[in-house]
């Protein structure tokens, strides 16, 4: 096995560094990052590794094949949303398995009523963003209304923009059954995809509202072959949102692909929530399933108000956070002062 991108870079001079390979798989990392430290190298690769993993066992890059590894041995997957660099940076070194860039943006960052108005501009614009502070997290975005609605053609040159611009390794389509063979043709264009079925906010206008589906025995037979037919499309994953537990259950124990659900129980192989909901910074009251780890719109507020209050006062800046000039140049200047007010006499 070539191990050759571990010591880009580093001097070949003589023969202990050609057994480079051997001992960054047998030290520990603490030892290798030590010795590392003593024989730099001289291009970019190895730095971002070294920069960004801690001492000890590195973290794996999340990819699509590492999802269904984890139902496989039955360990949850976690999800969240993120929209600019500094919350995907902050969420995928927590070590979040999947980062999405939902449009759901369209609300939590621009302000619409729904999901319907965002542009793929717009999500390409924030989908970049994201890209820039993941690093281990699989990246996955929403394609929005309209960019996938018209012909199969057009929704993979759509598809191929994430990739390409913005650097999304699978994108997520709303519907089931009737997505299925655009799914495949998106999907033989080598663009891994992501299902979403159940309440599905793009058809809002259809649904009436924001609904809980599946609740009837039709409306449950509809959601089993909307999961069968995403599952033997190939998604990476199936995104179930806003139905019963035990429909959940029944899909996640019948398919292979990994379920990631958003208010459809615990039963699912891994849950995302809103990172806006589960920090308060929506404005609206919150659906039953949102549970709220922090109160960040409270410690904005209060810190915004202090900052108002200080400066009011005349409190900020104070001296310590303020530059001066050197020594030098302000006995000079008090000179010339002095020289001009001199002169007003």
């Amino acid at each position: 096995m070539n191990h050759g991108h571990f010591y880009c870079g580093m001097p070949e001079v003589t023969e202990g560094y050609r057994l480079w390979d051997g001992l960054r798989l047998q030290w520990p990392s603490s030892i290798y990052l030590a010795a590392y430290r003593l024989y730099p190298q001289r291009g970019g690769a190895l730095e971002d590794i070294v920069s960004l993993t801690p001492i000890g066992e590195p973290r794996q890059k999340i990819t699509v094949a590492s999802l269904k590894e984890k139902k496989l041995r039955h360990e949850p997957i976690t999800c969240l949303t993120a929209y600019d660099y500094s919350s995907a940076r902050l969420v995928d070194e927590a070590a979040i398995d999947i980062v999405l860039v939902g449009d759901s943006l369209a609300q939590t960052m621009l302000g619409y009523e729904n999901t319907l108005s965002v542009t793929i501009d717009e999500m390409l614009h924030h989908s970049k963003a994201v890209r820039r502070g993941v690093k281990h997290a699989l990246l996955i975005a929403d394609m929005p209304y309209g960019s996938y609605h018209t012909t199969p053609d057009e929704a993979v040159r759509n598809a191929a923009r994430f990739v390409k611009e913005a650097g999304a390794e699978a994108v997520k389509i709303e519907g089931g059954e009737k997505r299925a063979d655009l799914i495949r043709h998106i999907i033989d264009a080598e663009i891994p995809v992501a299902g979403h079925i159940g309440l599905t906010p793009q058809s809002v206008n259809v649904m009436g509202g924001f609904k809980v589906q599946g609740k009837t025995l039709n409306a449950i037979e509809q959601l089993m072959r909307d999961a069968m037919a995403l599952d033997h499309a190939g998604v990476a994953c199936i995104y179930l949102e806003g139905i019963p537990r035990e429909v959940a259950a029944m899909i996640t124990a019948e398919i292979e692909t990994p379920t990631i659900g958003i208010g459809a129980g615990p039963d699912c192989d891994g849950q995302v929530l809103v990172f806006h909901d589960i920090l308060n910074l929506t404005f609206g009251p919150p659906a039953k399933f949102v549970r709220r780890y922090g109160d960040a719109a409270a410690e904005v507020t209060n810190a915004v108000q202090s900052f108002r209050a200080d400066v009011l006062s005349r409190q900020y800046p104070a001296d310590s956070e303020s530059y001066h000039l050197p020594k030098e140049t302000r006995a000079a200047l008090e000179t010339v002062l002095e020289r001009k007010r001199g002169m007003r006499r």
